[in-house]
């Protein structure tokens, strides 16, 4: 049931009825049906309606047997979390589906927005970066980001440590979108929360994914495409060789954005992915005049900087670092090459869900253990 490419040259209709609505979530949450299948049954059947009437029988010629659609019981869940949450459903092809996302092959059907969605028809630049961010790199990421605001651009990043939470900070004052790697309700790392009560108050979280879920390492690479989507250029300030913020930028590349490059120093290991990308032709990034000269001055003046707020910090760990990398230790050590259940290994180590999911989530996200089909988890080679 896979499908690469959308197998008709006009584009299907936004849904505009809250019936419709509810047939586009419940195709895309049914099992099997990514983004490439969902724009093809769509294409193929005229209405998500139609295409989960056709479901079974197109899971059975793919040798799936006893197939059903996502139960409507499921919808009408995430819905009412939507409502809790506060979160806005906004489809492809609808008036406030960010243009630029809307161009790139894998398309997100639905967005889940919280907070101010003009932000999307504002000009957005992504910045992105090292989660363990020298001091000299997240300072460059606040002087670029408030700088970049003060320019007139929405500063887009992933909420993450490092880079993100310094670019989201600064750039807070003038607009920042925040694209989450889980449900657009469940914030990570948790110690950004207070950071995410700002941009649901003064910007814009935004993500793809069922509201509710957890993230996971897997989900990460998706979240990056839309990031670089939604802009017209990717700014790298700190990277690794290999890292999340490499992904993006070759997801930029792929889209046809822009990609700029803040130069590091050889010997830093942080800097190494940054150095790669202006060695194979990068536009090097030494100021904001810099972004401006790549990617030309917003079309749009700046909005007046919001003062009713001060800026937050970035909110303390509950945990100490010590005791997560304790921990860290912890699961590394139950780990081998055997899977284990997350269950299982939540009991073991006596400790709860809600510590061990983020610490799990941080070792996925570094290499060092990997999860297997199934919910298992084994430790790296």
């Amino acid at each position: 049931m896979a499908g690469e490419t959308n197998s008709s040259t006009h584009p299907p209709l936004p849904p505009t009825a809250e019936d419709h609505r509810f047939d586009w979530l419940r195709l895309l949450r049914s099992r099997r049906v990514g983004v490439s299948t969902f724009w093809r049954l769509l294409n193929e059947h005229g209405s998500a309606k139609a295409a989960l009437a056709a479901l079974p029988d197109v899971a059975s010629a793919a040798g799936i047997s006893n197939y059903t659609p996502c139960p409507e019981g499921v919808i009408h869940a995430e819905l009412k979390a939507a409502r809790a949450a506060g979160a806005r459903m906004i489809c492809k092809g609808s008036a406030d589906y960010p243009e630029h996302l809307g161009e790139i092959p894998d398309a997100p059907p639905i967005l889940w927005a919280i907070g101010d969605t003009s932000l999307l028809a504002r000009p957005l630049v992504a910045m992105v970066g090292a989660r363990n961010a020298s001091s000299l790199g997240t300072r460059m990421a606040r002087r670029m980001a408030e700088d970049l605001g003060q320019a007139g651009f929405v500063v887009v990043s992933g909420l993450a440590r490092g880079v993100d939470t310094a670019a989201h900070l600064a750039a807070l004052p003038h607009g920042t979108i925040a694209v989450m790697g889980g449900g657009v309700d469940v914030i990570y790392p948790a110690e950004n929360a207070e950071l995410a009560d700002h941009i649901r108050a003064r910007g814009l979280l935004l993500s793809e994914q069922p509201m509710g879920l957890q993230p996971q390492s897997r989900h990460f690479p998706a979240r990056n495409r839309i990031i670089s989507g939604l802009c017209q250029g990717v700014v790298v300030i700190e990277a690794a060789a290999k890292s999340g913020s490499l992904i993006t930028a070759r997801n930029a590349l792929d889209q046809g954005r822009d990609v700029l490059a803040v130069p590091g120093h050889p010997f830093d290991a942080r800097a190494a992915g940054c150095n790669m990308l202006l060695r194979d032709g990068a536009t090097l990034v030494r100021s904001v005049e810099d972004v401006i000269e790549a990617l030309g001055a917003p079309q749009t003046a700046a909005l007046p900087r919001i003062e009713e707020l001060p800026l937050p910090e970035p909110k303390r760990p509950a945990r100490s670092l010590r005791d997560t990398a304790a921990l860290h230790r912890k699961i590394l050590d139950r780990l081998g090459p055997s899977p284990v259940a997350e269950d299982q290994l939540v009991r073991d180590l006596k400790a709860s869900s809600q510590d061990v999911t983020p610490a799990l989530v941080d070792l996925e996200l570094d290499g060092q253990i990997k999860r297997d089909p199934g919910g298992l988890l084994s430790r790296s080679h």
